[in-house]
Formats: structure tokens, C-alpha cells, sequence
């Protein structure tokens, strides 16, 4: 597993479609999985699951992201899993590690 966590400012409701829009369109392979939202407030809560083919690692690896607001304060958390073909410890991360570096790109790019 690799694991992203930012604190960022802006618009949840922004950010959360410009990460799914960069997501699904930059990778021909990837799908959006499912998603969960709840709100209370000015707390926002969203949970995407996004799946992808590596093509390196020969398998597919799925990245769970949750994004939380505060008014304009955000904080994202993201997890990929899967990329291995090992039975009992992981061989290799690269499709992991990919997928979590598109997020990053996309994230350091924003402006919010």
C-alpha cells in the first residue's frame, strides 16, 4: 500500500470533481468503483474508490480516497492497494505507486 495525506484550501465541491475528472481521464483503463457522501454542517465527507490496470505490474490496483472539509480547510487521505502478484508479501508497488503519483500531479496542480 502507499498512502498520500494533504492539507489544502479551497472548494470541496471543486476539488472533488477536478480529482475524479483527472483521474478517469488519465488513464484509459481506469473506472470509478463507488463513492459515499455525508455532510453535517460545514463538515463534508466524500469517499471515492477508483480502480485502474498497471499495466507494468500485469494486475489491477485500486486507489480509496476520502476527502473531508471544514469550510474552505480540506484534507485528503488516499490509499492504494493491490499491484502485487506475490502470495504472501508484495513483489513490487510500481502500479501502487503510479496511480498515487497521477493524484499528487493532479493535486499540485490545483488551484483552488
Amino acid at each position: 500500500m502507499a498512502r498520500l495525506e494533504r492539507h489544502l484550501n479551497g472548494n470541496f465541491n471543486a476539488l472533488r470533481h477536478y480529482i475524479h475528472e483527472g483521474i478517469i481521464g488519465g488513464s484509459v483503463s481506469a473506472s470509478f468503483e463507488d463513492s459515499s457522501d455525508w455532510s453535517d454542517g460545514d463538515t463534508q465527507v466524500a469517499v471515492r474508490v477508483y480502480e485502474r490496470y498497471s499495466w507494468l505490474g500485469g494486475n489491477r490496483v485500486s486507489l480509496s480516497m476520502t476527502l473531508v472539509s471544514n469550510g474552505p480547510r480540506l484534507f485528503l487521505s488516499a490509499i492504494t492497494s493491490g499491484g502485487s502478484q506475490a502470495i504472501f508479501f508484495k513483489i513490487n508497488r510500481f502500479g501502487e505507486d503510479a496511480f498515487l503519483d497521477k493524484l499528487t500531479v493532479l493535486l499540485d496542480n490545483y488551484r483552488g
